[in-house]
């Protein structure tokens, strides 16, 4: 089992940056990849970055591309989003997500890559 928790969101002005950090416990050695999803009020839960550990092949939502990125430390236990010139349809719920298989792909955007999830940090951006 992992457990995961995210923190770090907030309240931040359009133009600002905020850095999410995802807090792994359990088994996290048997993480193959992991992922950040957003969920906006009346849309669906979407993945903005994934990360395939074993070659860092990354994947970007074309709305973050050159805005957001994944890291993590070198323990391999804080997973981290670092997401700057914020816009506000950067708004929602953010949910850092690990998995445990051998992901292809094109299966790092999908949520039913990913077993195990943290409870979601509010990211809210407004002037």
């Amino acid at each position: 089992q992992v457990q995961l928790v995210e923190s770090g969101g907030g309240l931040v002005q359009p133009g600002g940056s905020l850095r999410l950090s995802c807090a792994a416990s359990g088994r996290t050695f048997s993480t193959s990849a992991m992922a950040w999803f957003r969920q906006a009020p009346g849309k669906e839960r979407e993945c903005v970055v994934a990360i395939r550990w074993r070659d860092r092949h990354t994947y970007h939502d074309d709305s973050v591309k050159g805005r957001f990125t994944v890291s993590r430390n070198n323990d391999k236990t804080t997973a981290y989003l670092q997401m700057n010139s914020l816009i506000p349809e950067d708004t929602a719920v953010y949910y850092c997500a690990m998995g445990t298989g051998s992901p292809i792909v094109s299966s790092l955007a999908l949520a039913s890559t990913y077993d195990y999830w943290g409870q979601g940090t509010q990211v809210t951006v407004s002037s």
